[in-house]
Order: C-alpha cells, then sequence, then structure tokens
C-alpha cells in the first residue's frame, strides 16, 4: 500500500462536488479511474428513473484464481450539503478535516479512496484474487434510492461488504433494521374560530391527541418510531379542517414493524372518529432489514480479516439503513463495514488518517481471506 498515493486519492476525491442528486462529474471520473485500473465498468440507466446525475457504477475485475468465489463491496459517490468546492485540509493531529464552510465528504469517499488503492495495489503487485465488484451507488443520501432502483441482475457476488459506517475499522455491522414511512391526512371541519368554533371540529387537534396516544421512540431494544413531520391549518381565524403527519417505523423484526405501523395507524383513525373526523394512512416499506448470523461465511471472512489487520472485530446492530440493507434484500448477504470517519454530516467532520489507512489493509486482506476460504 502507498499511503501517500492513497492520501492523495482522498483529497482529490473529497474536491469533487458531487452532492446528492450531482454525481455526473465524480461518476465520470471514477468510470475513468475503474478503467485504468482494469475493471469492466456499466452505468446503469437508474439515472432515468431516480432523477439524479448519474446512475450506478458496476465495476468488475476478472478473477486470476480459479473457481473462487465472487465477492463485492460496494460505497456511495453522493454526499450531503453543503458540499460544494470542499477544501480538506491535512492537520498535525493525525485528522483530515474541511475548512469548516462545508462537510468533508468522508462519508463516502474514504471507502471509495480505499478500494481504489486497493486496485491499485492488486494491480501492481499481482496479487491473487477472485472476481470482484465494486458497486458505486449514486443516491445513497437520498433515501438508497440509486441501489433499490438497481437491476439485482447486475450483482454477480456470493456476498459483500458496503463500506459504509461509523466508529473504528473492525466494526461489522450484522444487523440493520426495515424502515417503513406513513403518510398520514386527518380531516375535521372548518368553521370561523371567533364566530363559531364549536361548530368546526380541529385536524390539528385530532392529530395531535392521536399522537399524544402513542407510544413513540423506543418502542423495545429492536424497534422505533417516530413523528417527523406535522403540518396543518391556514390562519389563526379558520378552525383547521386538515392535517397532515408523516412518521416512521424501524425495527430489526418486520413483525414487530408491523405491528407497530397498525397501532399507529389504528390510533390515528380511532381517535379521529371518536371526534368527529377521519383519518386516512398510506404506509410504504422503503428499505428491507437483515440480520446475519455470526457463523455465516461473509461475517466470518470479516472478523479474520480484521484480525489479520490487528484489530479486534465488532459486531455491531445498526439503527439506520445503507446500501447494504438494499443488496440483502436483493439476496446477496452483505455486511457494513466501519470506515472510521467522524461527525459525518457535519461542518465538523473529519477522518483520521491512521483509519483510512487501516480500512484499506482491510480490504486488501478480504481479498485474500475471500480466496482462502474457497
Amino acid at each position: 500500500m502507498n499511503t501517500q498515493r492513497l492520501l492523495q486519492e482522498f483529497l482529490e476525491l473529497v474536491k469533487i462536488d458531487s452532492e446528492t442528486k450531482n454525481e455526473r462529474n465524480i461518476a465520470d471520473i471514477l468510470t475513468k479511474k475503474l478503467q485504468e485500473l482494469g475493471f469492466d465498468v456499466t452505468e446503469d440507466d437508474t439515472a432515468e428513473k431516480t432523477g439524479h446525475g448519474a446512475g450506478n457504477l458496476i465495476a468488475n475485475l476478472p478473477s486470476t484464481v480459479a473457481d473462487a468465489d465472487p465477492i463485492f463491496f460496494t460505497c456511495h459517490m453522493d454526499t450531503v450539503v453543503p458540499g460544494k468546492s470542499i477544501q480538506p485540509i491535512v492537520k498535525d493531529d493525525g485528522y483530515i478535516y474541511s475548512d469548516g464552510t462545508t462537510i468533508l465528504g468522508a462519508d463516502d469517499k474514504a471507502g471509495i479512496a480505499a478500494l481504489l488503492e486497493m486496485a491499485k495495489v492488486i494491480q501492481e503487485s499481482d496479487k491473487p484474487h477472485g472476481p470482484i465488484q465494486f458497486i458505486i451507488t449514486a443516491g445513497e443520501e437520498s433515501g438508497l434510492v440509486g441501489a433499490k432502483a438497481m437491476n439485482p441482475d447486475y450483482l454477480h457476488a456470493k456476498y459483500g461488504f458496503a463500506i459504509d459506517s461509523d466508529g473504528e475499522v473492525g466494526g461489522i455491522v450484522t444487523a440493520a433494521p426495515y424502515q417503513s414511512k406513513l403518510w398520514t391526512t386527518i380531516y375535521g371541519k372548518t368553521a370561523h374560530a371567533g364566530v363559531a368554533p364549536e361548530k368546526g371540529i380541529s385536524a390539528i387537534s385530532l392529530a395531535a391527541k392521536s399522537i399524544a396516544g402513542m407510544k413513540l421512540g423506543r418502542i423495545d431494544e429492536e424497534t422505533t418510531a417516530n413523528i417527523g413531520r406535522f403540518e396543518g391549518g391556514k390562519a389563526t381565524n379558520i378552525v383547521c379542517e386538515e392535517a397532515f403527519i408523516l412518521s416512521e417505523v424501524r425495527s430489526i423484526n418486520p413483525d414487530k414493524m408491523k405491528n407497530q405501523i397498525d397501532l399507529m395507524v389504528e390510533k390515528f383513525a380511532t381517535t379521529s372518529e371518536s371526534l368527529g373526523g377521519k383519518a386516512e394512512t398510506t404506509t410504504q416499506l422503503m428499505y428491507p432489514g437483515f440480520s446475519i448470523g455470526d457463523d455465516e461465511e461473509v461475517v466470518q471472512v470479516a472478523m479474520k480479516s480484521i484480525r489479520n489487520v490487528g484489530r479486534e472485530p465488532k459486531i455491531m446492530t445498526s439503527g439506520g439503513g445503507s446500501d447494504g440493507n438494499v443488496f440483502n434484500g436483493m439476496g446477496v448477504p452483505t455486511v457494513t463495514l466501519s470506515v472510521g470517519y467522524e461527525e459525518i454530516h457535519t461542518k465538523n467532520e473529519r477522518m483520521p488518517v491512521k483509519e483510512l489507512e487501516k480500512l484499506t489493509e482491510l480490504v486488501l486482506e478480504i481479498v485474500g481471506q475471500a480466496i482462502r476460504t474457497v
């Protein structure tokens, strides 16, 4: 591994503007870089479906080892805002920062930089490897839209690794929740709020009383629920006749998720109806959850690789979703690996240089360990 080259690659990547929905430039640059490293690169047609600036990049490197199992790595090319004109600064404390006016973009360009350096080492050293696939998605920060729109037929791996979790390198996310959203409209009855308020039924009051009767937040060790948006009303002299609530439920256990959704939908409906109003709720599964046992091959490969680079594996359960959720839902066991970035999605984001180097060591070791398990 060339540590100086790795650092320069990371610094170059974060300077490329790629806020979510504006991935065109970085997609073109990554395509060129990967092709120069011997990958066959395809950009899928998901940009037409998602409205993002680019599709997903599917890059395949042929095997040099007979009968080796194919594996894949995935990162995302987009960043959150503010992510334009990022100016990275390497400080003496061993961290890389932005100049404080933007995010840094280590989420997820640290992962991309590590994969590119891994590919360079393979190319230069003739390191034996099985079939390797990189899937670099667009629109991850917009709700995993790139991964969700991707045709599963592009996935050619036995198992894979999403390089996109917080915590020091060595963390392995083996479980993450299903997530569903609920769109609820509460209907009341309009009236003049000063002249005849008793003739009206406030949709805001109906919604508030419904929410007050729900258990929200931490439901149990596997399940959470949250009201994310509450809108209604036009003026103080009008009894509000319509209110809108956007909420979500997450759980590792799909049955628990469904039960919590049912309780919330019922509470909106029964409370509203008991007070003369009406509630209508639609729900949608936003992405699937997953739970992978420690004895499964993808976890074993990750654990052995982490130990081989001098760290102790840390098995984790995430409360959030990643592209790994989607690829698990496509039938390919995928764990999410810690990258080492800190305070992501803020202007205080920073990336430890030592974690960037350790991450690269780890993905190189995974490539070798995947062969040894054959």
